[in-house]
Formats: structure tokens, C-alpha cells, sequence
């Protein structure tokens, strides 16, 4: 029987799962063996900041969920070499705020599919203050040597609906990232009005393109529609696990200057609050 269940009785219910246990300390991978081979290493990380009101972080935590039991996913999952993924899967906020909802779980068929897209939904939606990108990447970096995995890529996707405005700078993280082979693709939620109450920016694609994302192939899918938001999430998982890039993708030049600054988001916190 195929996964499903509503957003509203995963509310009622208010059951946890998973936990914020780490599966090894830190370097201490298995040495790996055929089984723990896998075409992707995921780690999905999610924005859960105040600027995200209840109803785009209860479509994001559908959207992921769906997603991985979608036909297109699984259709994906079976052009890779291996026919799997290792997947994790966290949501963050400030630089020193990161809860881990999903431990490495390994997707290779719709049974462990829907086993992860349940753990998804039976979380608790929680929100929390600020917005570090930089946090996240610095999180999830770690979780690729703490695993028993060993993936022929290894992928950071991103998801937020505002700069980094806390912790160190978005470009230093990215860079740090980089260097460890692994590529930061990025999910830029702009469904609605920007609000620079909630520090919201104008093109914040094109702050995810220039200043969030990197490594080979690294791609950014924005979310410029409420009404489209799983169907995006959906196309970026399915690009990620198939190695593919979106349609009319255009690699950004080596070398430019941002169109965006990288320090926006620091900016505005600093004139609002001068800290």
C-alpha cells in the first residue's frame, strides 16, 4: 500500500520521530562494502525560520515527503548505477540551531521510500529565530564522514526563503564545502510579497545562484509560486538523483561579481538592530 497520510493529523498527533543522534562519531566510517555503495549522498536541509509562516513549512515538509514516494523519483532512482541513495534529512535556523529529523536512511525501492516520507510527516513542525545558511552548510558537512556510506556524489540541497543573516558568511561555508567535494544545490522559496520585515530580498535566485550553491553540475530550482511549490521540490530531488540539470539552465560566469551581495542579509540585520 502506497504512503500518504494528511498534514493536519500528523498535527493532531504530535508524534517525533527519528532523533538527534548522530549514527558515528565523527571520522569513524565503516570501511565500505558493496551494500553501502550508493549513486547519491543526500542531505536535505531545511529552512525553518520565522520569515517561513506555518503554512509554506507545512507544503516544504509535504513536498519533500511526496516527492520521495513520487513515480518521477523512483522512476530517477533507477538510473543510477546502484538503483540508491543514502538520505538525511535536518532543518535549521540560526548558526547554532539545527535539529536533525532524519538519520542517514538508504531509498532503493517505493517500500523504503514510503518509510522515510513517513518519517518526514511524522515530525513535529517547529520554528525558530534567524536564518544561517552558513550554519547549515557547516552542519550537514560533517554528516557525509559520519555515515557508512560511500556515494559517487555527495549533495548539500538547501532550502530558505531569505539570505544568511547570522553566523559566518554564507561564502566562506560554501567554499569550505566545495573544497570537500561536495556540491550545495539550492531551493529559493519566493512564493510570496517580499517583506523586509521578515528580511526578505528581492531576486534571492540569484543570491542562492551567486553566493549559496557550487561544486560541479550545482543547480538552483526557485519556487516562485505557492501553488507550484511540491511540484518544485519534486524537480530538484529528481534532477539530483538522475545527475541531471533543470531545462535552459545557464551556468553562472567564473570570476563575476554577484549580482546580489553575498553580506545582504548581514546588512539589513545590522541597520535594523546595529548588531
Amino acid at each position: 500500500m502506497r504512503w500518504w497520510v494528511s498534514f493536519a493529523a500528523i498535527l493532531t498527533a504530535g508524534a517525533i520521530a527519528g532523533g538527534d543522534g548522530l549514527a558515528a562519531p565523527y571520522g569513524a566510517r565503516v570501511a565500505a562494502t558493496q551494500d553501502a555503495v550508493v549513486d547519491v549522498e543526500l542531505v536535505l536541509a531545511v529552512d525553518v525560520s520565522y520569515s517561513m509562516d506555518m503554512d509554506e513549512l507545512a507544503i516544504q515538509r509535504e513536498g519533500y515527503a511526496q516527492a520521495i514516494v513520487s513515480k518521477e523519483f523512483l522512476q530517477a532512482l533507477k538510473t543510477g548505477p546502484n538503483g540508491k541513495i543514502a538520505v538525511t534529512y535536518f532543518e535549521w535556523a540560526a548558526a547554532n540551531d539545527q535539529k536533525l529529523v532524519i538519520p542517514w536512511r538508504v531509498i532503493d525501492g517505493p517500500e523504503s521510500a514510503d518509510a522515510v516520507a513517513a518519517e518526514i510527516m511524522k515530525a513535529p513542525i517547529r520554528r525558530a529565530s534567524r536564518t544561517s545558511i552558513s550554519g547549515a552548510i557547516h552542519y550537514a558537512m560533517p554528516l557525509f564522514e559520519q555515515n557508512a556510506y560511500r556515494g559517487i556524489r555527495r549533495v548539500i540541497d538547501i532550502s530558505g526563503d531569505g539570505p544568511n543573516n547570522n553566523g559566518t558568511l554564507v561564502t566562506i561555508a560554501r567554499d569550505a564545502a566545495i573544497e570537500k567535494g561536495i556540491i550545495i544545490n539550492g531551493l529559493p522559496i519566493m512564493a510570496k510579497e517580499t517583506n523586509y520585515a521578515t528580511m526578505d530580498i528581492e531576486n534571492l535566485d540569484y543570491y542562492y545562484e551567486d553566493c549559496v550553491i557550487g561544486g560541479p553540475g550545482s543547480f538552483v530550482v526557485p519556487i516562485k509560486d505557492r501553488d507550484k511549490f511540491k511540484e518544485a521540490i519534486r524537480t530538484k530531488l529528481v534532477l539530483e538523483v538522475a545527475e541531471k540539470l533543470p531545462e535552459r539552465w545557464v551556468v553562472p560566469v567564473v570570476g563575476r561579481e554577484p549580482r546580489v551581495s553575498c553580506t545582504i542579509g548581514e546588512k539589513i540585520w545590522q541597520d535594523r538592530w546595529g548588531r
